[in-house]
């Protein structure tokens, strides 16, 4: 009897210890899981005066932030500017909402973004398009001027009265890489064109980068003396050029439109038929690996990304080839390979325009 007794006190004894042993278990796999959960980050951006929906820069900035979204799981909040005074103020705005990242679209937006970064220097920034030499920033850069040197390619190739026309935003070092890297590129198929464009007599600059007026203006004052191929790198001003040579095409006159950042002849169908590529800027790969790296625990500060035609960050339009002869697209693609591969250095500046000698393929 009292063997019995014992034996039962034993299971019951037993018993409790696997209780509290599975208790003590669960509760260590319950923290554990708590602190495997990744931690949802919250990134803000700001766009320059354009706005989100200009059809071009800001909007592929925009779309990949919107990919890193749904990809990471990250909240995601964008301010548009109305114009360079709100720079700051929607900057630091992000941060005193909680922002882990904040990214500033636009070179213009440099000097405003370096302020509010020295200022917040436990808090990570990416400026997209300039340089900001801090710890705590991202410089994120784009060689424009290679994927214009093959727009310029193409648009030296269709032209018919030899006469092609380019319309910045501002006339500012940045959108002259555009300029440049388009004048070598029509220079080295077409140098009667060409020297229109190095010599900056067939170039005009909007001084904005909204004002679809102007654009419109300006691309008819090209087509009046005589130009048949546009190429823009001015934001929504661009919408301004393509109106008037759709207007000029209906009319019965030849004429051809280049696009820039996106391919605009998808963000912008009503103009489809006369947008026979766009120069892309991979402006979205910028905004999405830097919320990759967040995502990640990866990203770095102080550091300077540039991406060029080695990298896919600049490019042509994949519709271009509907637009566009087999022939050019051929040779499109051998200046490419020889720009890639180091055998043409695209100039980058109107100094190195001035000594720019075009290649032979």
């Amino acid at each position: 009897m009292k063997l019995k007794k014992i034996f039962a006190i034993l299971i019951s004894v037993m018993l409790l210890i696997s209780l509290v042993s599975c208790k003590t278990e669960g509760n260590k796999e319950g923290n554990k899981n708590e602190g495997d959960k990744a931690k949802q980050y919250y990134v803000g951006l700001v766009t320059d005066e354009g706005g989100i929906n200009d059809k071009s820069f800001n909007q592929s900035a925009n779309e990949g932030a919107l990919r890193a979204k749904d990809e990471f799981g990250i909240q995601y909040k964008a301010i548009e500017s109305s114009s360079k005074e709100d720079y700051e103020e929607n900057l630091e705005t992000l941060v005193d909402d909680g922002a882990d990242l904040v990214f500033g679209v636009g070179f213009q937006m440099a000097e405003s973004l370096k302020n509010v970064a020295q200022k917040y220097p436990d808090n990570k920034f990416v400026i997209i398009d300039s340089s900001v030499d801090l710890p705590n920033v991202q410089s994120v850069s784009f060689k424009e001027h290679e994927g214009s040197f093959l727009v310029g390619v193409i648009a030296g190739k269709m032209s018919k009265a030899n006469k092609i026309g380019f319309i910045g935003g501002k006339d500012f070092e940045l959108i002259n890489r555009f300029e440049v890297g388009f004048a070598a590129g029509v220079m080295s198929v077409n140098p009667e064109a060409g020297k229109l464009l190095m010599n900056r007599k067939t170039v005009k600059y909007a001084d904005s980068f909204s004002d679809v007026n102007k654009g419109y203006e300006l691309g008819k004052a090209l087509i009046d003396e005589g130009c048949d191929v546009l190429y823009h790198a001015a934001g929504g001003v661009g919408i301004g050029m393509f109106t008037i040579v759709d207007e000029t095409v209906k009319g019965g006159k030849e004429a051809y439109a280049i696009g820039v950042d996106m391919d605009q002849s998808e963000t912008l169908p009503k103009y489809k038929d006369v947008i026979i590529s766009s120069m892309i800027k991979r402006v979205d790969t910028g905004t999405y690996t830097a919320i990759k790296d967040l995502a990640g625990e990866k990203f770095e500060g102080g550091k300077i990304v540039e991406l060029g035609l080695a990298e896919d960050g600049v490019g042509i339009a994949d519709t271009t080839k509907d637009k566009v002869d087999s022939e050019i697209m051929t040779l499109v693609e051998k200046y490419r390979g020889m720009i890639v591969d180091g055998n043409i250095k695209v100039p980058s500046s109107l100094d190195e325009l001035k000594t720019f000698e075009a290649p032979e393929v």
